[in-house]
């Protein structure tokens, strides 16, 4: 028997060809000196993974309670999203081809929530439709060593298959068996992070959850047929599908990004140079509008990197921080 059950199909390469070459575009881009965007795509993350989980926390919440600020809401959805960004935080230090640690990250996901939480079920569990059952879990008794096979063959398997493919098919096998009496769906999308920031460190921060909300619907379609198939296939390509998708959308944001922030740190340049300089000698130096120019020196006075001295007309800038490598 092969398992896991799948086959590598011309869409699956073709995916994995395109995606591969957009991972190299955004090393180069660097998203290191990008912090925002990185805290920003980590919060997109967490929004959507618990918001595919029916937590019914805005955006702008799940932004505020990250920042510490006080929300209006149940006690267990703000729990559910502080337990998210401490598991987020701990990609770094997760081994992604360990059972313990997977036990302690979904102690972590389910920290004041569950009781249970990092031990596997010992009951039957089913996937509802409304009061209709649409799927049956594997027996409680049998978790432990289906997720021991499971981990073997990652561990068999990491040097030889493609860690988008690998993380794919665990995703899918790992939601089949629902090791956990809940926190399986959270678990699996974070895992696959993991699996695939090991290979790149750029996943750490890029937000497949996101799309994943966005084709919520066809994630579950994806995953019902491959129950009812037998193997994976159609499940890998819809992942490798939101990875390529998302790829698209992070190497718009972060060009624009890496534009915005070339054009500030000639600003900085310029005002080093010239303490004096007027915003339109700036315009003409850098050849783009004065409204531009402005904008820029927006950003850079709000974030505290740039202060006037003095009046519009007599005053001097003062470069007060660097925030960039200049």
């Amino acid at each position: 028997m092969n398992y896991p059950p799948y086959n590598i199909t011309d869409k699956m390469l073709d995916y994995v060809s395109r995606i591969m070459k957009k991972v190299g575009k955004i090393d180069y881009i660097n998203l290191n000196k990008q912090p925002e965007l990185r805290k920003q795509n980590r919060i997109n993350s967490i929004h959507s993974s618990l918001a595919i989980e029916n937590n019914p926390l805005s955006l702008n919440q799940v932004k505020d309670v990250i920042n510490g600020k006080a929300v209006i809401g149940d006690k267990k959805d703000i729990q559910e999203v502080k337990n998210a960004y401490n598991a987020y935080n701990e990609l770094e230090n997760i081994n992604p081809y360990s059972i313990e640690d997977i036990k302690k990250i979904h102690g972590i996901m389910t920290f004041l929530i569950q009781d249970d939480g990092g031990k596997f079920r010992n009951h039957g569990e089913g996937v509802y439709d409304g009061e209709n059952l649409i799927f049956m879990c594997p027996p409680s008794k049998l978790v432990p060593s289906l997720i021991e096979q499971l981990f073997n063959w990652l561990n068999e398997s990491k040097e030889t298959v493609n860690p988008l493919i690998l993380s794919s098919v665990f995703h899918y096998e790992f939601v089949f068996i629902h090791p956990f009496s809940d926190g399986n769906g959270r678990m699996a999308r974070l895992w696959q992070t993991a699996l695939l920031a090991k290979w790149e460190k750029i996943f750490e921060y890029i937000p497949i959850e996101s799309l994943i909300k966005k084709y919520q619907n066809d994630y579950y379609k994806a995953i019902h047929n491959c129950n009812n198939k037998g193997n994976s296939n159609e499940f890998i390509e819809f992942m490798l599908k939101m990875i390529d998708e998302t790829l698209d959308e992070l190497l718009e944001t972060t060009t624009q990004e890496t534009t915005q922030e070339t054009t500030q740190e000639k600003i900085i340049e310029l005002i080093k140079k010239n303490p004096s300089i007027t915003q339109k000698d700036m315009a003409e130096k850098l050849k783009i509008t004065r409204d531009g120019v402005s904008y820029n020196i927006k950003k850079l006075k709000e974030n505290g990197i740039i202060k006037r001295i003095g009046s519009t007309k007599k005053g001097i800038w003062e470069v007060t921080k660097f925030p960039f490598n200049i």
